[in-house]
């Protein structure tokens, strides 16, 4: 297994680099990649982008809006959320085991004193309040398993960035949001930042797979990914 640290916080960067990881290195067997954005909203690959977002407020705020490769629905992040990615080969059958994929986190958190669960079909949760969803794509035997963490987002921005079903949330959405989800930070015994909780998982996992060893992208790589970004996802045609 490899490890990648994207210190970057440019959201279409940063979600070409997750692409070329799961398309370009085929010779690593499994990859884990942790990574940080700077205000945005991603969109699954089959959503109505205009449908999910509120554009007024995501103008006005300066969000960026990337669409993702991977189903599932829209998500809000900030340079407190969290992102990790799991890239294995796997046989299609084990596609979709989102809780195999989730256990680092959960068992981080339990190592912080945070009981975590996984819930429904992809949700992590802590006493009933989500913090993490997750959203998967299989190509050719290959699977990219990727998960955001609200450790200390603005929920107040991620309720008005983005449309809120009426069926889920009142009609005022913040209050609503906030008594459904919760951030890590709110439930850690002591306070950290994400940075350190970022580090936490990556020790975690450097524990439960010793031979690990971090994929030092070469120059060449990082201008096949601005590529990808500039002629992709950063892109108004595929966003």
């Amino acid at each position: 297994m490899k490890y990648i640290v994207n210190y970057s916080n440019d959201t279409a960067f940063n979600i070409a680099l997750e692409e070329y990881a799961f398309k370009h290195l085929l010779d690593e067997d499994e990859i884990f990649l942790l990574w940080i954005n700077k205000p945005s909203i991603i969109v699954g690959r089959h959503q109505n982008t205009i449908e999910e977002i509120n554009r007024d407020y995501v103008r006005e705020h300066g969000i960026e809006v990337v669409r993702r490769i991977s189903g599932g629905g829209a998500v809000y992040h900030d340079l407190n959320n969290l992102n990790y990615t799991i890239i294995s080969k796997e046989s299609e059958d084990r596609a979709f085991d989102f809780k195999s994929f989730s256990t680092p986190v959960i068992n981080t958190l339990a190592e912080l004193g945070v009981k975590a669960e996984f819930t429904g079909r992809n949700d992590l949760e802590i006493d009933g309040k989500k913090f993490c969803g997750n959203a998967q794509a299989y190509i050719n035997g290959r699977i990219m398993h990727h998960g955001c963490l609200l450790f200390d987002v603005d929920l107040s921005v991620l309720a008005n960035a983005l449309k809120v079903s009426k069926d889920k949330f009142e009609s005022k959405g913040v209050k609503s949001v906030r008594a459904r989800v919760t951030n890590i930070v709110n439930e850690l015994p002591k306070k950290i930042t994400v940075e350190v909780f970022r580090d936490l998982l990556l020790d975690y996992m450097k524990k439960e797979y010793p031979e690990m060893t971090e994929y030092v992208f070469s120059e060449k790589e990082l201008e096949e990914i601005k590529q990808i970004r500039d002629s992709k996802f950063g892109t108004w045609d595929w966003n």
